[in-house]
């Protein structure tokens, strides 16, 4: 009998129908496989931490959120090139878990130092770009190194000599007139486009504060025309608290506007006629002849414009600043370095024209024109023709306070050739300020801070 019940058990064992306790499910009919949950995308985003300017290593926050009501995991990562796209290093988090519902912060740090420089990133999750950008380190460390050629204070010097033996002959045509200015059109005579020739005619726009008493005097320096258009010209304004010129130099803005395009803005015909942009594109005029460069007569149109508010009753010349974006930034630097009346303060913006061998390998323009000029030059014998006309040179001749600004997305005048010159000026008296989304533009509250920065300064 005890066989027969051990037999019956090791067959009901063996045919799965026996089970133990601790290994037994109930059997639920209505249970179904289910289908595997189709999750909607990680979105991502890359906030800016520290003005994304970093002294040593970057740490680059990617913002994960998760849409979905599971917890997923994420593959982050950034790819860091430098400005001129070489290949620095590639940082990298595996299987982050996001929560359900929730978002995550996977901040990416490099594990060495990088060099002082401007870098772009390019940031990821699960294989998608999220949002390339620039950013700098240690950007007041980067060494753009001065490559004036022996007689570069001799040219300029030359320059200036030129300009003193020609008369301004200023001619003024009142257009309008308030409580606080009376604007006027001006036109004087500049340095010919060479060591020889008839003076060229430089214009502008002249606000004359009308109390009678001396006010500071403000510079406005302009940016680079737009050569296959016609420029769109207004009118300034002012509150009459400076006495201020805005500066047309040679063939851009006023200086290639028509008699109809005045009359309009003016309110009546001047009777002068059309004006030609004679030098075509700017930047290739006499390309490597350095005494007739189209840049050598433009730096010295600023100073011509000093030397026309000189002669005004209302201008205050111990109290001189100046302003501009891009050209109109290198401008600024350009009349700080040359004019004999010395300037208390300039603020140049995104600066045009800063370190031209590091630039042609940054962005395209305006490389492209310079290298279709090049003719018979070498590089070298190109860069030193350039080097007369960069604002890193120019830079070692200013002592005058400055603050510069710069868009740190800016595609046409990167960052790295605005600290050019920044970092060689002589002044004791200077600050950068980054601006981390900008692009070649103004900051939106330019007009009031340099104002502030002007008055801090004024004596």
């Amino acid at each position: 009998m005890k066989k027969t019940l051990s037999f019956l058990l090791a067959a009901l064992a063996f045919t799965g129908i026996l089970f133990t306790s601790c290994n037994t499910k109930p059997f639920n009919p209505e249970e179904e496989e289910q289908e595997p949950q189709e999750l909607e995308k990680l979105k991502a985003s890359v906030p800016v931490t520290n003005n994304w300017i970093y002294d040593k290593r970057p740490s680059i926050t990617i913002h994960i959120q998760n849409p979905n009501s599971v917890s997923t995991t994420a593959d982050a990562k950034v790819r860091i090139n430098t400005d001129q796209m070489g290949s620095v290093t590639t940082i990298e988090k595996k299987g982050v878990e996001i929560p359900a519902n929730g978002t995550l912060d996977v901040v990416l740090t490099t594990d060495y130092d990088l060099d002082p420089g401007f870098y772009k990133a390019f940031p990821a999750v699960n294989g998608r770009g999220v949002k390339t950008f620039n950013f700098g380190v240690s950007p007041f460390e980067i060494v753009s190194a001065p490559d004036m050629q022996d007689d570069f204070n001799d040219f300029w010097q030359a320059a200036i000599d030129q300009l003193e033996a020609i008369e301004i002959n200023a001619d003024l045509t009142e257009i309008s007139s308030n409580s606080a200015y009376t604007l006027y059109f001006v036109e004087m005579q500049s340095i010919p486009d060479g060591l020889t020739g008839d003076p060229v005619i430089i214009r502008g726009y002249y606000l004359e504060p009308t109390d009678g008493k001396k006010h500071p005097v403000l510079m406005h320096f302009q940016g680079y025309d737009t050569l296959n258009s016609r420029p769109s010209i207004s009118l300034p304004g002012g509150n009459g608290q400076y006495a201020e010129f805005f500066l047309s130099h040679r063939g851009q803005y006023l200086n290639r506007s028509t008699a109809a395009e005045r009359e309009k803005v003016f309110g009546e015909n001047d009777g002068k006629g059309d004006f030609e942009n004679i030098y075509n594109d700017w930047f290739a005029f006499n390309f490597g002849d350095k005494n007739g460069y189209y840049y050598r007569g433009a730096f010295i149109d600023c100073v011509r414009a000093v030397q026309f508010m000189a002669t005004r009753s209302t201008s205050d010349m111990d109290n001189l600043f100046a302003e501009g974006s891009s050209q109109g930034g290198a401008l600024s630097y350009a009349a700080a370095a040359l004019s004999p009346i010395p300037f208390v303060a300039i603020a140049p913006n995104v600066a045009f024209l800063g370190d031209y061998p590091d630039y042609f390998k940054i962005v395209t323009w305006p490389g492209d024109v310079a290298k279709a000029n090049q003719g018979s030059m070498s590089d070298e014998e190109m860069y030193a023709f350039l080097s007369y006309f960069d604002t890193k040179n120019l830079a070692t001749r200013i002592n005058c306070a400055v603050w510069a600004t710069s868009g740190l997305q800016d595609g046409t005048c990167p960052s790295h050739t605005q600290m050019a010159p920044y970092n060689n000026l002589k002044s004791k008296d200077k600050s950068m300020t980054f601006y981390p989304e900008m692009q070649h533009s103004y900051p939106s509250t330019w007009t009031s801070d340099i104002d502030k920065f002007f008055k801090d300064r004024m004596k």
